[in-house]
């Protein structure tokens, strides 16, 4: 396997069509790092430069040290796994894994070898007979996977990979392909728009905005500690709550209440607080009317409106007993809480 460098790459279309802005980052050889972001970040362009399948507009691309930025695709000895499968519809299972060992023109021996390891790893081996057609989702998945894998790249790449797939289906994919990440030891670069999968499945994940790297760090510390309040607001499903809040000496205004505050300037900031932070209480200074309540079994997601006007989301217990157009009082976890400056950038309390 590989590690990767992005040294300062940009992709223009057109005249000012900015896809990707000094793009640099470092992929340790066997990470599984994870591109996530909204559509038209850079996510898919990011990728496609490193497959070669795109051309930077300026800086260096290199894998294991050498630089590839302008080698062909075929050069670069990397696998690429789309988001439609892209399998040959005229071929058998065996035929689709096998096509890349034959092109390189391997034994026959070699071939039947490695497709048979593979598909025994992926769990198709009953399949390798039919074609793409007779499959279902998951199991044309895994043959995508089983035709990048038998190939033994230096570099793995998952342009969003899941995204046909029904729910249950999903679960399901994630947990394999976290598990032949680990089986296989690769270096794996993967891209998606699903929180959660780039919250289980990723080393480190990178959260981009057009075209702009936002933050690099593991999923828990871009969970807990975002460095500013659009990551803030991406990264967590439902997403973090934004208050508008005023500090006055050692005192937070915030909704319809006061927190005490200690080592902040004076000034106006956008308070954020996760869902799960907002700790009902009948005792809570702080209350909201409840518009919706979402019951999904093991909790219940409450969506309000402050006195204010201020939009809340809370996560509860399943058994508190709220219904719309009541009354939702709350309490706020002080240590939880994420004060965002005028520019977005987190001021650490």
């Amino acid at each position: 396997m590989a590690s990767v460098r992005f040294e300062a790459v940009s992709k223009i279309y057109g005249s000012d069509s900015r896809a990707l802005s000094e793009f640099s980052l470092d992929v340790e050889d066997g990470e599984f790092v994870v591109l996530v972001g909204p559509s038209g970040c850079g996510k898919s362009t990011t990728l496609r430069v490193l497959a070669g399948l795109e051309e930077a507009t300026s800086g260096r691309v290199f894998i294991h040290n050498k630089d590839i930025t302008d080698e062909t695709p075929s050069k670069r000895d990397i696998a690429m796994v789309f988001q439609n499968y892209a399998l040959y519809p005229h071929m058998t299972v065996f035929d689709n894994m096998a096509f890349s060992l034959r092109m390189r023109k391997l034994s026959k021996e070699k071939i039947n070898s490695a497709v048979t390891e593979t598909s025994d790893i992926l769990g198709i081996s009953e399949y390798l007979h039919r074609k793409p057609k007779e499959l279902s989702g998951g199991q044309r998945q895994r043959v995508a996977l089983g035709r990048a894998i038998v190939r033994h790249p230096k570099v793995f790449l998952f342009d969003e990979p899941l995204s046909n797939l029904d729910a249950k289906l999903r679960v399901q994919m994630r947990n394999e392909l976290a598990r032949l990440h680990t089986q296989l030891k690769a270096t794996m670069i993967y891209v998606t728009h699903d929180q959660a999968e780039a919250m289980t499945l990723g080393d480190r994940i990178v959260v981009l905005r057009d075209g702009v790297i936002q933050q690099v760090a593991p999923p828990l510390e871009v969970y807990n500690n975002p460095c500013n309040k659009f990551v803030a607001g991406f990264i967590g499903s439902p997403s973090m709550n934004f208050f508008k809040s005023e500090v006055s000496g050692h005192k937070l205004m915030i909704i319809n209440g006061s927190l005490d505050i200690s080592g902040v300037a004076d000034g106006r900031y956008t308070a954020g607080i996760r869902p799960e932070d907002i700790l009902v209480t009948k005792q809570g200074q702080f209350t909201c009317t409840v518009e919706v309540v979402e019951t999904l079994g093991n909790e219940k997601v409450v969506l309000g409106v402050t006195v204010g006007g201020e939009q809340i989301t809370a996560r509860c217990r399943p058994d508190i007993d709220i219904h719309p157009g009541g009354e939702l009082r709350f309490e706020i976890d002080m240590n939880r809480i994420h004060l965002f400056e005028v520019d977005g950038i987190e001021k650490k309390i």
